[in-house]
């Protein structure tokens, strides 16, 4: 089972856009997969129509757990989605608390690295949606996670967030004691503008072979398909930003192929 971190400490950027169409992509190829929602905001969970004010069984319930419970997580904690082979574990309001609740506890950053090893023969991938801020849930996907994905929008004020990751980045790197592949995945490319050019530029400069090489364009259909609660990748698969996941889904598993748009070298 691969598991996959996608964050970035900039809201707005396509965490959860990233992670809902790349595990239609995995879905649309055989593979089973679970999204694990982390944001308070729950938007992954409204996007698959669950409300994060009112659900009882959430992550929030991996928090309060023992070792030997998230070994064996309760009926009904993961959701099926509407479709086959994607499945959803949901979010709770109740996790802006968690860092209050918790403090200093030991070993609450590996909740979910422990929730997840129980679920190893029953997926193929997770994807871990997270905050957009530093705190017990990132650092809990951060440890679950053996590849980051880091979407950031192609405008110059996330790219100053970045900064901001890469320096978390580094500190759990230290924690872990080895390094944590990363891909900086640059979205909500508008090629018509002089600032999507000229970041992209900038995110090729500063952060080099970690920047994938293609680009995540904007396109309106990502709303449309969030409106319907179905990942675009399985609604629309030859739209444009569908089809620019499929390539990054392509280089994320060793499969790449020349990408089908035009780059800013």
């Amino acid at each position: 089972m691969h598991v996959w971190a996608v964050a970035n400490q900039k809201g707005g950027v396509g965490k959860t856009t990233t992670a809902v169409t790349l595990a239609g992509h995995l879905v649309g190829r055989g593979l089973r997969t679970l999204l694990v929602d982390l944001d308070p905001h729950g938007s992954m969970s409204v996007y698959f129509g669950h409300d994060p004010d009112t659900i009882e069984q959430s992550v929030y319930a991996l928090f309060e757990m023992n070792r030997d419970e998230l070994a064996r997580l309760p009926p009904g904690i993961i959701r099926r989605t509407a479709h086959e082979g994607l499945d959803l574990l949901p979010a709770a309001t109740a996790l802006a608390t968690l860092d209050r609740q918790l403090g200093s506890q030991e070993g609450k950053g590996l909740v979910l690295a422990n929730a997840l090893a129980g679920l190893d023969q029953q997926y193929d991938f997770v994807l871990l949606d997270c905050p957009p801020l530093l705190g017990i849930l990132m650092v809990n996907a951060l440890a679950a996670c053996e590849n980051l994905l880091i979407p950031v929008q192609t405008e110059f004020l996330a790219l100053k967030g970045l900064e901001r990751m890469v320096r978390t980045l580094a500190m759990i790197t230290r924690a872990r004691k080895q390094p944590l592949p990363y891909t900086i995945v640059p979205t909500l490319f508008d090629r018509r503008t002089r600032a999507s050019i000229e970041s992209l530029r900038a995110l090729r400069e500063q952060h080099g072979e970690h920047v994938w090489r293609a680009v995540i364009p904007v396109d309106t259909r990502f709303r449309e398909a969030s409106r319907k609660g179905v990942p675009l990748s399985l609604w629309q698969p030859a739209s444009r930003g569908a089809r620019a996941y499929a390539e990054l889904l392509d280089s994320l598993l060793g499969e790449d192929r020349e990408p089908r748009l035009s780059l800013v070298k």
